[in-house]
């Protein structure tokens, strides 16, 4: 069968993008997802459909492709990404924050004008029903969205939430009440988006509104091998996906294929089809059809730190109430980069889930620092020429002496906060790090390399950008140079990281991205 678009991934943007589209009934969509598809909300299983009042670790999850990663020589890191219509939406720590407007405008300024926060504001704004502002949206939020976004409100902040923010007032950072309005920094509530604790994904929220349509087929279980292209008149034309279903092989032919796969899946996608750095291509048997050295490159995300403490026996940590309530943003002493830290307080930590961790036994308090800017950037290679196989993933973190230097400062921060009165009627010891790590910076370093993990904010393995950029995978339309017929709209477009948790642009990306692909761009 032919269809006009082919989109790959139902994820956070590739939802979107197949909602979108069909608004038009003259226009046909095959949406393909590799893991299955629930179309009603009372079948979600538990750990997809609950945000956090749930048994059940996400982590291990079959709706998770549970991918592995080199995070530094110390630490092998698992990394969830998800298996599932809605994608990363539908099994992520439903943090609904925005990055800051200079995010996007430096994506303007390095060659991608259609992109700046200007252009990308009454998208952040179209995408939401923020309840807490719902009332009085103003410029800088969406009353009609379809993922609904909320804060906890301060009547329902346990104890150690209301001891963390004391805390982070004493120390002399300011209040901020809006985490999403422009210029903000500070101490404050988190935007979610689990309205009665249901993970509100794109699943939920768009495809809601379209999977009835006759012109949107949803393919759910089935994993694609590999672009397949035919010679052209100038460039190579992608125009069909070979396919996997059930032990069955299958193509579908399309006039224009998109990739929404995800910053892991897409770019093992482009290179498994041919696209990507040619001696890598070769080193896998795989012809070159585009030799683009930036797939797989310009990896970035956010490494994360967490500071933990045991309570008191009398101190109550319900492990099925939300764990984060607020967050705080702050830019690191000596930095140019505003705002390039951010804290996630927690008030029921447990033993990490890579380390053998259950949810279901938390033993104490923590606060997780994510570095939002980091100057190091990873890679992402083919292990094998076999779709089967995962991608090697290599976030390099903590190569850059200024990225240790943000964290150690982070870090001993944050160990400080614990002198304040009312965190010490909650503490009775620092489980990590010890006292013995924070002596020195080179014990500190250790610590750090031993301990960092994943903010889960995989971006940029194919990034955009202008044609006079050689490691540039796609203009800034979605369009894979020397390719036509392909385009990419997920996190790996993003040139850079984002001051922020990535999931709200990247469904900005999908809504954005659908409006150039209708006008023609």
């Amino acid at each position: 069968m032919y269809y006009d678009y082919i989109i790959v991934g139902a994820g956070s943007a590739g939802c979107i993008i197949a909602t979108r589209l069909t608004e038009n009934p003259d226009v046909s969509v095959l949406l393909i997802e590799a893991g299955p598809d629930y179309p009603e909300i009372e079948n979600l299983p538990e750990e997809v459909k609950l945000g956090y009042a749930t048994e059940i670790d996400i982590s291990t999850s079959k709706h998770n492709w549970q991918y592995k990663a080199r995070g530094t020589d110390d630490a092998e890191i698992m990394v969830p990404r998800g298996k599932v219509t809605g994608g990363s939406s539908a099994i992520n720590a439903q943090i609904f924050l925005r990055g800051i407007p200079d995010d996007y405008d430096q994506w303007a300024d390095s060659g991608n004008d259609r992109w700046a926060y200007q252009d990308l504001a009454p998208y952040f704004n179209k995408i939401e029903t923020d309840m807490t502002y719902r009332d009085d949206p103003g410029d800088f939020h969406g009353s009609e969205g379809p993922i609904i976004c909320h804060r906890f409100p301060r009547n329902e902040w346990p104890e150690a939430t209301l001891a963390f923010e004391a805390a982070t007032l004493e120390a002399g950072f300011p209040y901020c009440e809006d985490a999403n309005a422009p210029g903000t920094t500070g101490v404050g509530p988190l935007p979610f988006n689990n309205p009665n604790g249901i993970r509100w994904s794109t699943s939920i929220g768009y495809l809601g509104m379209s999977r009835h349509r006759l012109n949107l087929t949803i393919r759910a279980d089935v994993t694609v091998k590999r672009v397949l292209m035919k010679p052209g008149s100038d460039n190579p034309r992608a125009y069909a996906v070979e396919a996997e279903s059930g032990g069955q092989g299958f193509i579908v032919e399309a006039g224009e294929i998109i990739l929404a796969a995800g910053a892991v899946a897409t770019p093992q996608l482009l290179m498994l089809s041919g696209i990507g750095p040619s001696d890598h291509l070769k080193e896998h048997g795989i012809p070159t059809v585009k030799n683009s050295p930036g797939v797989g490159q310009n990896l970035r995300d956010h490494p994360l730190f967490l500071v933990t403490w045991y309570t008191k026996p009398e101190v109550v940590l319900d492990h099925l109430s939300p764990r984060t309530q607020l967050t705080l943003r702050y830019t690191a002493d000596g930095s140019s980069l505003n705002n390039d830290m951010i804290v996630y307080y927690n008030v029921a930590t447990n033993e990490r889930p890579e380390r053998g961790g259950k949810r279901a036994a938390p033993h104490g308090i923590g606060a997780t620092l994510a570095l939002n800017l980091a100057k190091g950037k990873g890679e992402l290679k083919l292990n094998s020429p076999d779709y089967r196989v995962q991608p090697y993933i290599d976030y390099n973190y903590l190569e850059e002496e200024e990225d240790r230097r943000r964290v150690r400062d982070g870090i001993r921060m944050l160990v400080g906060l614990e002198k304040h009165d009312q965190l010490k009627k909650l503490i009775k010891s620092r489980k990590s790090p010890l006292d013995s790590d924070l002596e020195s910076d080179h014990n500190l370093n250790a610590w750090m390399r031993r301990d960092v993990t994943t903010g889960h904010h995989i971006s940029g393995t194919a990034k955009m950008g202008p044609d006079n950029d050689a490691m540039a995978v796609v203009n800034q339309f979605g369009r894979v140079y020397g390719v036509n017929g392909l385009r990419v709209a997920d996190a790996s477009i993003m040139p850079d990281c984002i001051r922020a948790n990535t999931n709200v642009t990247v469904m900005v990306i999908g809504e954005r991205m659908a409006d150039l692909i209708k006008e023609g761009k």
